[in-house]
């Protein structure tokens, strides 16, 4: 599923084609909007909240879109073919003189209120991205998290109500740098404000870019410590990188909520402390403390 980041830098592109131009054409491909013209609107802004998209209408209209897993929007100059995928999968077209703007595999789609956006967004913990992002925004975070103390952090770190924007990328990422298995309790976590402003870095570090590395290097076969390595030697330890559910009791099941919130992990057994599937009393058998965070 595409990260804050993804989503961030798609507001961006989207905000540089549509804002302050009229609509001249809208196809909303959905049932609920598939009566909805737009044309004849402007585009007042378009912006990111967490995974969310929201594209702001002169008309006092939000167009709120939710990538999902594979979603993406697109722009392409008028005249120019369209390369996101085949017709039948577009969700969504806002046209200009100049551009079009074309979603595809759109998890979510829906027009609402401007003032009433928070129907939409409201429930989602701080956005890590925020330009207002301060130490009352990560005391927030920090609070939400420890609402549940004893949720395993990577859980957690998923659930977009205590702070909006991580993924599987980076939470597999964040823990292996604080050096603490994805299974470990909340309350456990030694520093929960560093694993929170780490998230917010590497977010922000990669928001200008599709590729999102963490190790400071763009090669992709070098780009992360152990997200999608499962079997590869640890870059700092060689131990081999480990890939297990986020549930200790196997493959997720069930509804859609616990889909989302029962992933795989990534992670070091030797360079990240705490419990682990299939033993949840303590350390992997000869671990070692995580590595420094400097």
């Amino acid at each position: 599923m595409p990260e804050g980041d993804t989503v961030w830098l798609t507001a961006r592109r989207l905000h540089a084609a549509l804002s302050g131009r009229r609509l001249t054409e809208s196809d909303l491909r959905v049932p609920s909007l598939a009566t909805v013209d737009l044309s004849g609107s402007t585009t007042h802004e378009v912006v990111s909240r967490g995974k969310h998209l929201l594209i702001r209408l002169d008309s006092g209209l939000t167009l709120h879109s939710h990538l999902g897993m594979p979603g993406s929007w697109r722009v392409y100059p008028n005249g120019t073919r369209w390369r996101g995928g085949p017709g039948w999968e577009v969700r969504g077209v806002l046209r200009t003189h100049q551009d079009a703007a074309v979603g595809y595999r759109l998890r979510t789609l829906q027009l609402l209120r401007t003032a009433s956006e928070d129907r939409v967004v409201g429930h989602l913990g701080p956005d890590l991205l925020s330009e207002h992002w301060d130490e009352r925004a990560l005391s927030d975070a920090v609070a939400r998290l420890l609402s549940d103390p004893a949720r395993p952090i990577g859980p957690a770190l998923l659930d977009q109500r205590n702070l909006a924007g991580i993924g599987n990328l980076y939470k597999a990422e964040v823990l292996f740098l604080v050096g603490v298995t994805p299974w470990t309790a909340v309350a456990a976590v030694p520093d929960l404000a560093r694993v929170v402003s780490l998230a917010r870095e590497l977010l922000r570090s990669n928001r200008h870019r599709w590729e999102q590395p963490t190790t400071g290097s763009l090669r992709r076969s070098e780009a992360h410590w152990v997200f999608e390595r499962t079997g590869q030697p640890c870059r700092r330890c060689g131990s081999p990188v480990r890939r297990d559910w986020d549930s200790p009791t196997g493959p997720p099941a069930g509804p859609r909520v616990l889909r989302e919130l029962n992933r795989v992990s990534y992670w070091c057994p030797q360079c990240q402390q705490g419990p682990y599937p299939g033993s949840h009393q303590g350390p992997y058998p000869g671990s070692r403390p995580g590595p420094s965070l400097g």
